[in-house]
């Protein structure tokens, strides 16, 4: 009974609705009786009652469609679930209950549920405005928007009843046939796909989530059957509607798509085809940006491993392909490449030697090609991928032995292959080791490591050396890939070249400001080098019973070492000495020794190494006075006895301190002082003294390291040797500094308590220095005498001694100079000491050279000691600056005098020692020194390289440092070592001003830019430079005056070093400025520019303005800190380029073409050479700004034809000069003519310019010259003005008052043009430059 009642109810509402075509949706009442006659199987009871009412089953679609498109989501819902249970219900008319229209309205109703719930979450915020605007627009998509309201929020999110939908969908497809309704098939393919997504909030829990997507892959496995069409096309379109699933951000969306698409593996033969191109159209729709890319790649890679090797092989020849498109494709075809090789096997083709099918042997190889190319791709971003990938690819590859073999061979590395070949591996790593993209070096460098490994250390040395450059970098990550790369080589292949270009380039990072870089020097160092020796102490362990057992006869000491030391340790140990890496090695030393890293091994080994030498000298029977340790093994073992004092036998140190000792008393080793010339002292040294000295030396420092573990005995004995050889006074320098160490830590050994030890020291210390002050005092003495009996000879016997009073003379000298030294290095081991009786008998010797009535009557020598002994009078000067440093009176009074034998010296090595003494003085008494900067600056241009280098960098760390400011001329004179004759210190001054000073002072090359300009052209006008005036001498030297080629040349270098640290706004301002300063200047009159200089000055600006490196492109945007990251991207530097808008390049422009033009009148009055210059920057700046000139010449058309004439004006004159010097060079022959005028000539005209014959009636071939020149600067003209106009056409010459030019390029076509037509031409032309012809 109750059930008829449920009929009769939705038969009524169904008649009241009879023959309306838009029949108001179906209440949910109604809904809900459908749904339970439908449960109950009672539908043949509603179909029964409608035909009683002669109603047909299709009557009940409409009010069903309306409700399921018009409805609230939830009551849509439940539509859409009544409309499937019809189709399902027992004897359903199918046919007539599903017709296209109805399931469309079923599809939508089930896409706006999925919305609607995944809208009412957090995460969809942001749309709900745009979908508030349309609200109001359909009416009918209101109740969509009640879904939002928070009453019927319980009711909606049900769901059980999507997923019942869902399951009854699977069903439906089974009882239906949409092969003959593709759109509909259509729409139902990318409803279903995007339930995944926009269904995903819908889900209370992830099992029905996961339910979810189970009844979509079998909603989207249904349609592929046959009976709903074409398969190959049916899932063509299923897989262009996952194509956004698959390539969107990791989700359970992505992963139900992925999963799908490969599960497509398996079906019939028309899903397999799309399923093969569908990895061609993830690739087309890849996105460009890094991460979502990559997602895109694994997408990819996903679908290509369920395909058949055929179809895998032939999507690499697409990639390969692509890898020559456009600049995204490219990019992916890059990181595709990658995946291919390292997921698919075979790349290579090794496991397939033998078979016949070479199919599978080439691909990998073709990958390679396509990367190499990517190498040198013009974006730097793909050049940067493509070396990092090929690098990732070698160490892949490089694992097997076959796949190596192959790589090697491809490289170029196999037999007989040439990697440095031009266009071969090692010259693209040449060129992209240099590239100017940060993130191509650094990739250059990764895959030179790789490559490393792989050829066992066969490395160019061009890209050696780049590497070593490399660790310079500016950029932190540079300096690392640079470390990391050079230690790979170094691991690997324990080259000479290899080892130098390490140790010159790592080391030194122990100073770099970054610690982790610090951290990296030091464990490369203990890895490659401490741990390296160690291992050698293992060899020479057991080398007593090795070569006791056999004789190596005919093997020499070298070569036998050599067996003993193998991979490179000999030489390890020699450039580890190197006066350019010791310095490096010993803070590394101190740094290991302090975090106690230091290993007790390397202490042995350096023993047994030394000890080693020794037995194998005396076994070849040679004179053990004549022997020395491997060069830099007592120089390590030093830096190291530091930290491992224990480790270190006495013995062994005793005996080779006795062994030593002894020979030396004995006189086989003599000092370095022998002779008058510092210079050539050294030069004459013997190699083994050399050696010796410095064994002695580094010998000494071990012994004063490990004093502290010493027996209080052997210490007192061994400091009373020491004291008693530093009273001899005829060591080196550098044994001296070593001895007064050492004695002064000994001291402190053997004193009880620190006053006792300061005592001590100070007693021996007032001893040295009365025995040192009666040396010197002796020989200024001796020297008097020798001058005032030689004065009485004409002429006087001064410059040469022969006999024994020249070699006691000479030893005499030797000995004063190493008396003076001592006392300097004394002054530093105890500054408390008393130098009172020291003082005068320094200033005797540094006034020695002075001249004036007041000097000569001071007691001293008659004739210079400056001239007589040169090496005593500069270590005088030396003994003053360490006194001058312990006293800072005394530091006050000669100071000047310092400075005053600064400037008229004519020793270099003297210079150079007191530019190193003012720099310690700047430090300690800066505002003493401060006024005497200027100065010291001389030295910049000082004629020794060495003094010149010196003074400069001492210069730069004191600015560093804050010490000295960038005031006065001190940045200007900084200017010239730009263009030094030395390329060591072009290469210091380019460091500076282009990665130091850009960071600390940016706006330093800004706002000295034009003083700069008149300071190097030595004009006077400037109001900066008038207060900056120095003498004329000065104001010469410091300039790079002239109006030559070299000189106009470095003064643009040092321009554009300037013009690229500026910012664009920088340079912006920097044109204005020019244009303010210099051109408004000469046009005012304030800058003669009848002068040379002014002259020069204006010139200068004009090639300025006109250079490139002033100009601000857009792709400018500071490159340095975008070659930061891979991609590129904007930056702060990029954000500051784009702030430069139109309006103030315009403002700019508007001011200075009035200038240009008042400036080009005037040069016209004088008949100024200048006007060259000046239109030839014209024409290049009314290119860069053609925009913003436009609206100028626009408001200005009389100003617009004056450019226009004065530009042909200036391009005819000047092609006419390059024809007419063309002509003076070129053969006397007519077949040598320019194709362009044989064009026009004929045979007649091709006879030699030289028959005098044809003269009176043909014009010359530089008169035709002269007319096509006409011709191709009107040309030029009209191109340039037409690039301002955007294309619009430029007034005739005519209407210019311009008179009109034949030219011979215009008629060359004509067969019949006589050459009396050129005449006449060139007789109708007006002659408006009558002035430069004659």
């Amino acid at each position: 009974m109750e059930m008829e009642e449920t009929v009769s109810r939705v038969v009524s509402e169904l008649e009241e609705h009879r023959g309306n075509p838009q029949p108001p949706p179906l209440s949910e009442q109604i809904l809900t009786d459908l749904q339970l006659l439908l449960r109950h199987s009672l539908s043949e009871s509603l179909y029964d009652e409608l035909s009683s009412k002669n109603l047909s089953p299709s009557s009940l679609n409409p009010p069903i469609a309306s409700a399921m498109d018009s409805s609230p989501p939830h009551h849509s819902l439940l539509a859409s679930d009544v409309f499937l249970s019809l189709l399902l219900s027992p004897n359903a008319p199918v046919f007539t209950l599903f017709t296209p229209i109805s399931f469309l309205s079923f599809l939508r109703s089930l896409r706006r549920s999925c919305k609607a719930h995944s809208h009412s979450g957090p995460a969809q915020h942001a749309p709900q405005p745009r979908k508030r605007k349309r609200a109001g627009r359909p009416r009918a998509r209101n109740p969509q928007n009640d879904d939002d309201s928070p009453d019927a929020g319980p009711q909606q999110h049900d769901p059980g009843l999507l997923l019942r939908v869902l399951e009854k969908l699977v069903r439906v497809m089974d009882l239906i046939h949409l092969d003959r309704f593709p759109e509909t098939l259509k729409s139902l393919i990318q409803t279903v796909a995007e339930i995944p997504v926009t269904a995903q909030d819908t889900c209370g829990s992830a099992a029905q989530y996961s339910n979810l997507l189970g009844l979509c892959s079998r909603v989207l496995n249904a349609v592929l059957e046959p009976e709903h069409g074409e398969p190959s096309d049916t899932a063509a379109e299923v897989l262009k509607s996952l194509c956004s699933l698959v390539l969107m951000a990791k989700s359970q969306a992505r992963t139900f798509a992925l999963g799908f698409v490969t599960s497509l593996g398996g079906k019939r033969d028309g899903v397999k085809k799309a399923l093969v191109n569908f990895p061609r159209y993830l690739a087309v729709k890849a996105p460009e940006k890094a991460e979502p890319r990559a997602l895109a790649v694994d997408s990819i890679m996903e679908v290509v491993r369920v395909v058949e090797d055929e179809e895998q092989i032939a999507f690499v020849k697409y990639v390969v392909q692509m890898a020559q498109g456009k600049s995204s494709l490219r990019l992916l075809a890059v990181d595709l490449i990658l995946n291919l090789v390292m997921s698919l096997k075979n790349p290579l083709g090794v496991e397939s030697l033998d078979s016949e099918s070479g199919l599978s042997e080439v691909w990998g190889v073709w990958c390679l090609e396509a990367l190499v190319k990517r190498c040198s791709d013009v974006s730097g971003a793909i050049r940067a991928r493509a070396l990092s990938t090929l690098a990732q690819l070698v160490g892949f590859l490089g694992r097997g032995e076959r796949t190596s073999v192959v790589l090697r061979e491809f490289m170029g590395f196999g037999k007989g292959g040439d990697g440095n070949v031009e266009g071969g591996m090692n010259d693209m790593l040449r060129k992209r080791c240099m590239d100017d993209k940060a993130a191509v070096r650094k990739a250059a460098l990764l895959l030179v490591t790789n490559l490393t490994s792989l050829l066992g250390g066969a490395i160019d040395e061009v890209v050696l050396k780049t590497m070593g450059l490399a660790c310079s970098d500016p950029l932190i990550s540079m300096r690392k890939a640079a470390i990391a790369a050079l230690s790979e080589a170094f691991r690997t292949f324990s080259s000479e070249t290899v080892i130098t270009e390490w140790l010159h380039s790592v080391p030194r990072l122990i100073i770099d400001n970054e610690s982790s870089i610090q951290e990296e020097c030091e464990n490369m160092f203990q890895e490659l080098v401490l741990d390296r020796i160690s291992i050698a102490a293992s060899a020479t362990s057991s080398y007593s019973e090795f070569s006791s057992n056999r004789k190596m006869k005919g093997k020499g000491i070298d070569n036998e070492m050599e067996m003993l030391f193998p991979n490179g340790i000999l030489y390890l140990l020699r450039e580890i000495c190197n006066g350019e890496v010791s310095p490096w090695v010993k803070k590394i030393c101190t740094n290991l020794g302090k975090k106690k890293r230091m290993n007790h091994k390397i202490v042995s080994a350096l023993q047994n190494i030394i000890g080693a030498s020794e037995s194998i000298w005396l076994r070849h029977s040679m004179p053990i006075e004549k022997w020395t340790a491997p060069p830099g093994a007592w120089f390590l073992l030093s830096e190291v006895s530091t930290f491992l004092s224990k480790a270190i036998d006495w013995e062994f140190l005793h005996h080779h301190w006795q062994l030593l000792d002894k020979h030396e008393v004995e006189g086989e080793f003599k000092s370095p002082f022998v002779q008058k010339n510092a210079f050539a002292e050294e030069e004459s040294i013997e190699c083994n003294s050399v050696a010796w000295a410095s064994d002695r030396v580094f010998l000494l420092q071990t012994i004063s390291n490990v004093s502290v573990e010493l027996p209080p005995e052997p210490a007192a004995d061994l400091a009373h040797n020491l004291l008693k050889r530093v009273e001899q006074f005829n060591m080196h320098s550098t044994e001296v500094d070593a001895h007064l160490k050492a004695l002064k830590t000994l001291c402190k050994r053997k004193a009880s308590n620190l006053e006792q030890a300061e005592a001590l020291v100070l007693k021996w210390v007032q001893q040295v220095l009365s025995r040192a002050s009666d040396i010197i005092e002796k020989f200024i003495s001796e020297n008097s005498e020798q001058n005032a009996q030689g004065s009485f000879f004409t002429p006087p016997r001064s410059g040469t001694r022969k006999g024994k009073k020249s070699a006691a003379m000479s030893k005499s000298l030797s000995k004063a100079v190493t008396a003076i030294y001592t006392v300097g290095t004394l002054v530093i081991v105890c500054p408390s000491a008393d130098m009172s009786n020291i003082v005068p008998l320094l200033h005797t010797i540094i006034t020695s050279g002075s001249s004036g009535p007041k000097l000569n009557k001071l007691p001293g020598p008659a004739t210079s000691l400056q001239q007589e002994a040169p090496s005593f009078y500069i270590q005088g000067w030396l003994a003053m600056g360490k006194l001058c440093l312990a006293d800072g009176k005394l530091a006050k009074n000669y100071i000047p005098l310092f400075v005053q034998e600064l400037e008229k010296s004519e020793s270099a090595a003297l210079r150079n020692n007191i530019v190193v003494m003012m720099a310690d003085f700047c430090v300690r008494y800066t505002a003493l020194v401060d006024c005497y900067i200027a100065k010291i600056t001389r030295c910049l241009l000082d004629p020794c390289e060495l003094v010149r280098r010196q003074t400069f960098i001492l210069l730069s760390r004191l600015l560093q440092r804050d010490y000295v400011k960038w005031r006065g001329v001190l940045f200007l004179r900084f200017l010239l070592s730009l263009v030094d004759e030395s390329e060591k210190i072009r290469q210091l001054a380019d460091f500076l001003f282009g990665n130091i000073l850009k960071v600390k002072s940016p706006l330093l090359a800004y706002n000295s830019f034009v003083e700069a300009v008149f300071v190097l052209n030595n004009c006077h006008v400037h109001n900066g430079h008038r207060e900056s005036q120095g003498s004329q001498t000065e104001r010469q030297l410091f300039s790079v005056r002239g109006t030559d080629e070299k000189s106009r040349s470095k003064r643009m270098h040092i321009y554009i070093s300037l013009l690229k640290q500026m910012a664009p706004e920088h340079l912006l301002a920097t044109f204005a400025k020019l244009c303010a300063e210099i051109l408004a200047a000469a046009s005012d009159g304030l800058l003669n520019i009848e002068d040379a200089t002014g002259q020069s000055v204006l010139q200068d600006a004009f090639q300025i303005l006109g250079c490139k490196e002033i100009r601000i492109p857009s792709t400018r945007a500071s490159s340095d800190s975008a070659d930061v990251e891979e991609e590129g991207g904007e930056n702060g530097s990029a954000a500051r380029g784009k702030a430069i808008t139109q309006a103030v390049k315009k403002g700019l422009i508007q001011n200075t073409v009035p200038i240009f033009i008042e400036l080009k009148r005037l040069l016209e009055t004088k008949n100024s050479p200048l006007i060259g210059s000046l239109m030839e920057c014209l024409r290049v700046i009314l290119k860069d700004y053609k925009n913003e000139i436009d609206d100028i010449l626009v408001a200005d058309k009389q100003l617009q034809k004056e450019l226009i004439y004065d530009i042909q004006k200036y391009e005819a004159a000047k092609a006419k000069a390059t024809v007419a010097e063309a002509e003076g060079t070129k053969p006397k022959s007519g077949s040598n003519q320019s194709p362009d005028v044989s064009k026009n000539l004929t045979k007649t005209q091709g006879q030699t310019v030289g028959q005098s014959k044809n003269n009176n009636k043909l014009p010359s071939d530089s008169r035709v010259a002269s007319a096509m020149a006409d011709a191709a600067a009107a040309a030029t003209a009209r191109s340039v003005l037409r690039e301002i106009n955007k294309g619009t056409g430029t007034p005739t010459l005519g209407s210019l008052n311009v008179p009109k030019v034949k030219s011979c390029t215009g008629t060359g076509n004509s067969k019949h043009v006589k050459r009396v037509d050129v005449i006449q031409s060139v007789m109708k032309r007006q002659s408006f430059d009558s002035d430069e012809e004659n």
